[in-house]
């Protein structure tokens, strides 16, 4: 069973964390997807599967909602370019972004596996 609190919680610690990562774009992104992970995983214990599922989640709600946002935001830049600039601003952050999701829910998933464990 899925404890949506504790990927709420993961997913609130990586906006945060990603928004403090802005001055450290590499790593700190890559840490806020580890640390949101690991609070999902922890917060929802129950072992291994368990926190592995909840950062999965967490990585990837959090990640959908950001490449959302972001695609949304592209298209409203590429909207200076007409409507095929935006279509195609908006569609090609979309893809990088959600190629993106799929390696930020990947850490998480795995940093949520450590802290299902731990909070067992």
């Amino acid at each position: 069973m899925t404890d949506w609190r504790a990927v709420g919680y993961g997913f609130v610690v990586m906006l945060i964390a990603g928004l403090l990562a802005t001055f450290a774009p590499v790593v700190g992104h890559a840490a806020a997807g580890l640390v949101g992970g690991f609070v999902a995983g922890y917060l929802a214990g129950g072992g291994l599967l368990s926190g592995f599922w909840h950062g999965l989640l967490a990585g990837s709600v959090s990640g959908v909602a950001v490449t959302l946002l972001l695609a949304l935001f592209g298209g409203l830049v590429g909207l200076v370019g007409g409507p095929v600039g935006s279509l195609l601003g908006g569609a090609g952050v979309l893809v990088v972004g959600l190629f993106l999701t799929f390696l930020f829910a990947v850490d998480s998933a795995l940093a949520g596996a450590i802290g299902g464990v731990v909070g067992d």
